[in-house]
């Protein structure tokens, strides 16, 4: 068993039912949007809250065990969840599929793999798309309260301007904040936001 079905191989879940914070508090971005895709969606909490706006959602993860837990989350809460189980260093990512990227916290790639992974959502983005992404900061691991133990796992303004140059930022933050997401995120948080827009 893989490290993250082991970590999801439990009766709660991990990083709680709800919604990732920053997530819900953009629901009103999504209004006009059709689709969405869930970027490494685990055990579902932000791919359910996606398809709760309306949107048609396909949640993507490695682990099985966790995308079981996440069409049980979706029945629970009366949505449809489209989920497909793959390793994401090999997603064929497809070109302007998805109205809406949602990439939360999705902090196990490595620079090779998360630049490979950012021009993916970039790629799969329709004209007019968002995209929506938190991750943690480097001040992060001095918190020590949820995220990987890499530094260069973690992001930056700097990074995140240079990886999606070809968006139309709309709003990019780094702030601490308290987290409340299950006991995996939980406390103070070093956290970096990003809303971007793909141009028509």
């Amino acid at each position: 068993m893989s490290f993250w079905d082991e970590r999801y191989d439990r009766a709660d879940y991990v990083f709680g039912e709800g919604p990732n914070a920053f997530l819900a508090a953009n629901a009103g971005r999504l209004q006009g949007y059709r689709t969405a895709l869930a970027v490494a969606d685990g055990e579902g909490r932000n791919g359910v809250f996606l398809a709760e706006q309306g949107l048609d959602v396909l949640s993507i993860d490695a682990s099985p065990v966790g995308l079981i837990k996440a069409n049980e989350l979706a029945r629970k809460r009366g949505v449809r969840l489209t989920t497909h189980c793959l390793d994401i260093a090999g997603y064929d990512w497809p070109v302007a599929q998805f109205d809406v990227v949602a990439a939360i916290f999705i902090q196990f790639a490595a620079p090779a793999l998360r630049a490979a992974m950012f021009a993916g959502m970039v790629q799969t983005l329709t004209p007019g798309g968002l995209l929506l992404l938190q991750g943690y900061r480097p001040e992060q691991l001095a918190h020590g309260t949820g995220g990987p133990s890499q530094v260069e796992n973690m992001y930056t303004e700097a990074l995140l301007r240079e990886q999606f140059a070809g968006l139309q930022i709309i709003s990019l933050e780094s702030y601490d904040t308290e987290l409340t997401e299950g006991t995996a995120h939980a406390g103070l948080s070093a956290v970096i936001d990003l809303v971007a827009r793909k141009p028509d």
